[in-house]
């Protein structure tokens, strides 16, 4: 790391964050009606077409996860690290099945959350408060995630200070992203990160297509890389006498590394702000046409993952693995383009924590405020209180930064990704089938919370008193697995046996007031978005 403030760079980095700013100010007046609502504020009056949805889905689902905690897995790890790879592969097929369903029946029934829809399903507010809960407590650590890539960049550029910093001046560049975000999300809603992904995902590949060819040029070829960064992790750690890492996963870690992958496909989508995105397109086939052209993100994604070995084998050494891909960038590249580079990480940043923060607090608007504090509130005051959640969302994160241990920030998104598994039965399960029983979705989802959080807390080191970790032994098969997958299946056991109790003692069902017609209507099919007489009882049963 340079002594001192590297200035070009920062000032490189200052540049562009000014202009995405003002592009996003300026995003409250792209695309406006005038009417105050939900549909307009946080969800873009649902207008946007297969262009603006690509950048604006894939300025949501590829973040600082992407840019810094995938390679710093890798950097700490070795190849174990890669399972965000194949994880993004795995997910399209799984949209293409059910995403379009829940697009048709959202802009039917005007739903605006994914709350909204199982309450309308299953006919359980209670059911519907424990999926807007879980939304809301998963974003908040990958809100989190966002602005540990703020301050890594920041912290490499030698603005905010290093460990032995106080508080305020060290974690100063949090609190700039916070007003930043909270500032222009207050005012433009989800217009903001919409414009602005553009910029992102233009200096992401910018920076990717120049970091994968001429950084190995410097360091001598992909063979060099390989070797060097094999050598590095076969190197044991002094604490557990065991190898570092390896550039493949060995026999032992290969179960982690697939339920790792194949969890993180299942929850991708059951994110609020991955709902969020998708609901603001104007039409179903918009979704679809996106599932066959967001794989072109994984491609970016796995030369991203190649970096962490690039660090190890440029020498980077830094004590937080979540510093090694701005280090590199500010090592190998001229200061100038490093500046370029940090500019992608920063802005890569601030739009998914933009998207996820209105996602969070469209939550809580429908499904907490409206449905059990104001039940009469009209369009423009469910606005009012979403853009002050949005708000409000954005202190959660701060908290969950300041109090964990940001070395391991990839923990942030495994940890979210076990809470929102567990709302997969009543969202995914309710797409295609109504058999579920609403009190066994809400026993099951109770189960895998329980089991999913003390499981994660209970994997905490002597020199962490939090979260540590998202994988542990699998009960009764002696294998590491990822939590989120162990409860998921504690959640739908429970659901799926409660459910046949249920029927069988002839319980409350409650109203489905949607229809089947509903799950394949387009935006331009007669009907969308008008009212419908409630749907009669035996509709539950499709």
């Amino acid at each position: 790391m340079k002594d001192g403030v590297n200035g070009i760079a920062l000032a490189v980095f200052i540049f562009f964050f000014v202009v995405v700013t003002v592009m996003g100010f300026l995003a409250a007046r792209w695309r406006r009606s005038g009417v105050e609502s939900l549909d307009e504020w946080g969800l873009g009056g649902r207008s946007f077409g297969t262009w603006v949805t690509w950048f604006l889905l894939g300025g949501d689902l590829y973040t600082a996860y992407t840019f810094v905690a995938v390679p710093a897995a890798i950097y700490a790890g070795g190849a174990a690290g890669f399972y965000a790879v194949p994880y993004t592969i795995l997910v399209y097929p799984l949209i293409f099945t059910f995403l379009p369903r829940l697009w048709s029946v959202s802009h039917r029934h005007g739903y605006v959350t994914t709350s909204d829809f199982v309450r309308g399903r299953f006919g359980s507010k209670g059911l519907s408060l424990a999926v807007a809960l879980t939304g809301i407590l998963a974003t908040m650590p990958y809100i989190a995630l966002q602005l540990v890539g703020i301050q890594a960049v920041l912290d490499v550029m030698g603005v905010g200070g290093g460990e032995d910093t106080n508080w305020f001046v060290k974690d100063l560049p949090l609190l700039i992203a916070f007003a930043v975000l909270a500032a222009y999300t207050y005012s433009a809603g989800l217009r903001a990160p919409a414009l602005i992904a553009f910029v992102k995902d233009g200096l992401i590949y910018l920076v990717i297509a120049v970091a994968i060819i001429y950084i190995p040029i410097k360091l001598g070829g992909f063979d060099d890389i390989f070797a060097k960064a094999g050598a590095a992790l076969s190197q044991k750690n002094p604490a557990t006498g065991a190898p570092k890492g390896a550039l493949a996963p060995g026999e032992a870690g290969q179960w982690g590394y697939a339920t790792l992958a194949l969890g993180s496909a299942l929850a991708l989508f059951m994110y609020p702000h991955s709902v969020t995105a998708t609901l603001s397109s104007s039409k179903r086939n918009v979704i679809r046409r996106n599932t066959t052209i967001l794989p072109l993100y994984s491609l970016m994604l796995g030369l991203l993952a190649l970096l962490g070995f690039m660090a190890i084998a440029s020498g980077v050494k830094v004590s937080n693995g979540q510093l090694a891909i701005p280090q590199l960038f500010e090592n190998m590249f001229p200061d100038w383009f490093a500046g370029v580079a940090f500019a992608a990480i920063g802005i890569g940043a601030l739009v998914p924590a933009a998207i996820m923060s209105i996602a969070a607090a469209n939550l809580f608007t429908r499904n907490i405020y409206k449905d059990f504090l104001k039940p009469d509130a009209t369009p423009a005051q469910e606005a009012r209180v979403s853009k002050l959640v949005s708000l409000l969302v954005k202190v959660g994160a701060l908290i969950f930064v300041l109090g964990m241990d940001k070395t391991v920030a990839i923990n942030f998104q495994l940890l979210g990704g076990i809470w929102i598994l567990q709302t997969l039965p009543a969202l995914v399960g309710g797409l295609f089938t109504r058999w579920f029983h609403r009190w066994a979705l809400l026993a099951g989802w109770a189960a895998g919370m329980a089991y999913g959080t003390w499981a994660a807390w209970s994997t905490s080191s002597p020199t962490q008193d939090h979260f540590g970790g998202s994988s542990k032994e699998i009960p009764g098969l002696g294998e590491i697995g990822y939590i989120g997958m162990t409860a998921i299946v504690l959640n739908v056991v429970v659901t799926v046996v409660l459910t046949f109790v249920l029927r069988a003692l002839k319980a409350p069902e409650g109203v489905d007031e949607t229809r089947p017609s509903d799950y394949v209507a387009d935006a331009g099919d007669p009907g969308v978005r008008q009212e419908l007489p409630p749907a009669m009882p035996e509709t539950a049963g499709h």
